[in-house]
């Protein structure tokens, strides 16, 4: 009785602090010129028309003429100055925005690095500070910062985006919006010198902007906001929940680029089915600390520290039986589906050349837990 009393009081306490957060709305686009920071201002002025205390906290127009002329007539907070390295630079002022307290706050390039000394080292980071001071704040990203898709962008592009926010980040937003374009208007944009200045459009042609990796980044991002809708469906209307909560296990080991494609498709699985994961390290008495490479100690640490970021629980687990500490923690944790990396790769070369990875499959089998592969 006196536990259920505590529980209600904790549900009841939940609900008055959510209710103090700022609500957050983002809008993601499969890349730059789409119209993201365009529409974001489109908003502003049509808030500040119905009385809203909208304010623009940071906005970066990217010279574009049009995005340009929707500041006029809105309220701006100054920017903070940060001298580094010789060069004055600025950030947006988290500071200035919660003493003054706006209604709602416009602060674009969610994915953005902050100058170094900031007290934050992320922009997402100061919009979380934000949101918790009570304030509405309306950003916008594009899909290839996304975290999880860091493989998947990868794949696309060639290009292996450094400035990335934790799908998390994006699970609290109360209000996700695809700006969409076809890949022919998106071209015609950049041809139009709409996007970036005429020196640099044939580069841009050439490299990111080519249509068939536009269509896959369009993908992409209509995936992504799709996911966002089925979760807050799923979460608002708990009787449509599927039968079985989903809890996935995430095996990886120390090679660092497949537990990174593991770690990151798995938290891409664990979102979709709207479910809870964990990501299990089995040590092996060759890898104990005493004798794995700093190297491979250090890629290890960074592994942990991004699954924890996209939502994991971590297990570590000494066992010189990989197979059996993969079962322990399914048992443990209840969980529903496991993943690993490609078979020939190191974490399972040893199971796999025997019949423990047999027993593995079969066991799984028994427990109704699924077993997926992941590349």
């Amino acid at each position: 009785m006196e536990q259920e009393k505590e529980n209600n009081a904790q549900h009841f306490l939940d609900l008055i602090q959510k209710s103090r957060k700022g609500k957050f709305k983002v809008y993601i686009g499969m890349s730059a010129g789409v119209g993201k920071t365009y529409r974001m201002l489109q908003e502003a002025h049509s808030l500040l028309k119905n009385g809203i205390d909208v304010k623009i906290g940071y906005i970066e127009t990217h010279m574009r003429k049009e995005t340009h002329e929707l500041l006029s007539g809105l309220p701006v907070i100054p920017r903070r100055t940060i001298f580094y390295k010789g060069k004055e630079l600025e950030e947006l002022d988290v500071q200035a925005i919660i003493n003054l307290r706006p209604e709602v706050v416009i602060v674009d390039e969610l994915a953005h690095t902050n100058v170094e000394g900031s007290k934050n080292e992320k922009r997402w980071q100061d919009v979380l500070e934000i949101l918790e001071a009570g304030i509405n704040v309306i950003s916008a990203v594009n899909i290839q910062h996304i975290e999880s898709l860091n493989e998947d962008v990868k794949r696309i592009t060639g290009i292996d985006v450094q400035e990335r926010i934790p799908d998390n980040v994006l699970r609290l937003a109360d209000e996700v919006v695809n700006i969409d374009l076809t890949s022919e208007d998106l071209i015609a944009r950049l041809k139009e010198g709409k996007i970036y200045t005429s020196d640099k459009i044939q580069t841009a042609l050439t490299n990111f902007f080519k249509s068939d990796q536009i269509l896959q980044l369009r993908e992409l991002a209509l995936k992504e906001v799709a996911s966002q809708v089925v979760r807050k469906v799923e979460s608002e209307v708990p009787n449509l929940h599927a039968l079985r909560h989903e809890k996935l296990l995430a095996c990886i080991g120390s090679n660092d680029k497949t537990a990174k494609i593991v770690i990151r498709k798995a938290a891409r699985l664990a979102s979709y089915y709207n479910g809870s994961w964990y990501v299990l390290y089995v040590e092996t008495p060759k890898e104990s600390s005493t004798r794995i490479a700093l190297d491979k100690q250090r890629h290890l640490i960074n592994n942990f520290k991004l699954a924890v970021q996209l939502g994991a629980e971590v297990i570590k687990i000494e066992n010189k039986n990989i197979a059996n500490a993969i079962l322990m923690a399914v048992e443990e944790k209840h969980i529903t589906t496991v993943c690993i990396g490609k078979p020939h790769l190191n974490l399972f070369k040893v199971i796999l050349s025997t019949t423990i990875f047999r027993r593995l499959l079969n066991s799984l089998s028994l427990s109704n837990v699924d077993l997926v592969i992941l590349s």
